[in-house]
């Protein structure tokens, strides 16, 4: 029996290298004979950006390994986008974990291979290839999220996003079955053909999933709790790196979907509503959140619903493009600022000893005269809190210019004007950030500490949400040329 052709091996070339990263650090840490462990998240750096660059530097080979994954210009975006995430989120979590003795090769190996089902996700033409991508992403941040094992909130977050994310991992598998008895195929590809009440519940059934991993409403309740228990760092890799594979292949299904004419009129009314649920209902629970990480986890349930107009519009065929560009460029501007957020909020944790919580870590009293005590840190977290506001000259306005740009193409209005709405309601609590930081008197004497990754990754998050926001011509042109998905 012959083996897979080569061109379809070298087409996997990144995810093999995130792997092979991910398995010497498990492996250095077996032979480990000193207590020092700086080299891995260099290591672990390092490997992102090879596998980045692989991602960039072999040629597209379209469909492979019989039509169950494809490489494309998409998947390529989708691969840089999370290497370049988990890149940011290794320097934000070093200082982290060193500075509570929970460093350890595992942790940095977890991110690699859950980088590796995030990847794969974005490659995925296939409901079962899919599911796979998905549990290796999701087995890896369950470990994650409990990393710490100190105190109620990392193991209660850890139980609840395990038990969830199990429930639906079975609703995904379930409707992939469904979709499987109505078509005959696993395929993307294949869903058009079927009609019927099996394939829409089919279909139902796998949306369902996956809006739970992109935190739409009413599938957003394992958010706050699991962003607040997760290790700052992990958290910030969740709410980029999840994300940004979720909305992949949420994509990819869905545009399968829009093929056919009585799916897309049964399924668009449905994704549209999810769309506004998720975006009023992400910025009115924000709202009253003292908790800036809590805040942040409503924000980020808020931002799926502006991801959702985009992906709405891409259902009209002459604004497919443009959605799913504008789908892109958003996850690439969100993934930077959402990751330079968390990481001032790591600065500023409160420490305690071991099994000891503080309910007022992420207070936003921690931000009270933040100006005065660290300008810099102050000045870049305005930068991320006005560009999650959308507020120009900002990445986070350009990408939300580009997806209701798209929406009004595809004569979505309402959900447009919806958008627009609720943008102004979430400034409120992003600007009470930088009212706090500016206009505050600070509240005790405890100092940000600031190590040189940490330095370097706020000062690349900050650069690329600046340099997205004045010029996004070059990230928004590899967009649309990304957007052309393989047929």
């Amino acid at each position: 029996m012959n083996g897979p052709p080569t061109t379809d091996l070298a087409a996997m070339l990144p995810v093999a290298i995130l792997t092979s990263g991910a398995l010497v650090l498990l492996m250095s840490e077996v032979f480990l004979t000193s207590g020092r462990r700086g080299y891995q998240a260099g290591l672990t750096v390092a490997t992102a950006a090879i596998a980045a660059i692989a991602a960039i530097a072999v040629p597209p080979a379209g469909w492979i390994f019989g039509g169950q994954a494809v490489v494309d210009a998409f998947s390529v975006f989708i691969t840089v986008t999370v290497c370049g995430g988990l890149a940011l989120t290794t320097l934000v979590g070093a200082p982290w974990l060193a500075e509570r003795g929970a460093e350890r090769g595992e942790f940095y190996a977890l991110t690699l291979f859950a980088a590796t089902g995030m990847s794969l996700l974005g490659s995925a033409s296939d409901l079962l290839v899919a599911f796979i991508a998905i549990e290796v992403m999701s087995l890896s941040t369950y470990a994650l999220a409990a990393w710490m094992r100190r105190g109620r909130k990392p193991a209660e977050a850890a139980f609840k996003y395990f038990l969830l994310g199990a429930f639906s991992s079975a609703l995904f598998i379930y409707g992939s079955a469904l979709v499987y008895g109505a078509t005959g195929s696993t395929l993307f590809s294949a869903i058009p053909r079927g009609s019927g009440p099996l394939v829409v519940v089919g279909i139902g059934l796998v949306g369902a999933g996956l809006a739970f991993k992109v935190a739409a409403v009413p599938f957003h309740l394992w958010t706050p709790d699991v962003y607040e228990g997760a290790p700052t760092p992990v958290t910030a890799f969740m709410a980029a790196g999840v994300k940004t594979a979720a909305f992949a292949v949420l994509a990819r299904v869905l545009v399968s979907v829009w093929g056919g004419a009585a799916l897309a009129s049964s399924f668009g009314g449905v994704v549209a509503v999810l769309a506004i649920l998720t975006m009023l209902f992400g910025n009115l629970l924000a709202l009253p959140q003292r908790s800036v990480k809590r805040m942040l986890a409503y924000s980020s349930i808020a931002h799926a619903g502006y991801l959702l107009v985009g992906v709405v519009a891409a259902g009209a065929a002459g604004a497919r493009e443009s959605a799913i560009s504008s789908v892109l460029f958003y996850l690439a501007a969100y993934t930077a600022t959402v990751i330079g957020a968390f990481a001032v909020v790591g600065a500023l944790e409160r420490r305690g000893a071991p099994g000891e919580e503080h309910e007022d870590s992420w207070d936003l009293s921690r931000l009270a005269g933040l100006a005065k005590r660290r300008p810099g840190l102050a000045f870049a977290m305005t930068i991320f809190m006005l560009s999650l506001a959308g507020v120009p000259p900002t990445a986070g306005f350009i990408g939300k210019l580009l997806v209701f740009k798209a929406a009004i193409g595809a004569q979505a209005y309402g959900l447009a004007i919806i958008g627009v709405l609720t943008s102004a309601l979430g400034a409120y609590y992003y600007l009470r950030v930088v009212v706090y930081m500016y206009m505050r008197a600070p509240e005790g004497e405890e100092e940000a500490t600031l190590s040189p990754s940490l330095t370097v990754a706020l000062a690349a998050s900050a650069l690329a949400v600046v340099v997205l926001g004045i010029g996004p011509e070059p990230v928004a042109a590899l967009a649309r040329a990304a957007s052309i998905l393989t047929p």
